[in-house]
């Protein structure tokens, strides 16, 4: 995802527990360590951490957040609705217009 977003222009700031670097990038280790405003965020967890991470991405006040596939089920998405996050379950990369067939 994160070489679609910056093949397509957008500006892409990596979060992983683990840090690091992914497609040259510093990886940040917490959600609440991206400066805002925050458009997008895509969301590539099991639904069991994507769970436990609703809060922290609500509170970040984002434009819209990306399930992908699967990373979300039933109980996220409800949690997400009564968190009132705006959210799209599907593939952010085809949102974009790109193929995830193209990002191996």
């Amino acid at each position: 995802a994160v070489r679609a977003y910056l093949q397509a222009g957008w500006e892409v700031e990596p979060v992983n527990l683990s840090g690091g670097t992914i497609e040259d990038l510093p990886v940040r280790r917490s959600l609440a360590d991206v400066p805002p405003p925050i458009d997008r965020i895509t969301v590539y967890l099991h639904p069991v951490t994507t769970l436990a991470e609703l809060e922290r991405i609500a509170a970040c006040g984002p434009g819209d957040v990306w399930f992908n596939p699967g990373s979300a089920d039933a109980e996220v998405l409800q949690a997400a609705r009564r968190l009132g996050l705006p959210f799209v379950d599907g593939c952010s990369i085809v949102d974009i217009g790109l193929s995830p067939a193209l990002f191996p």
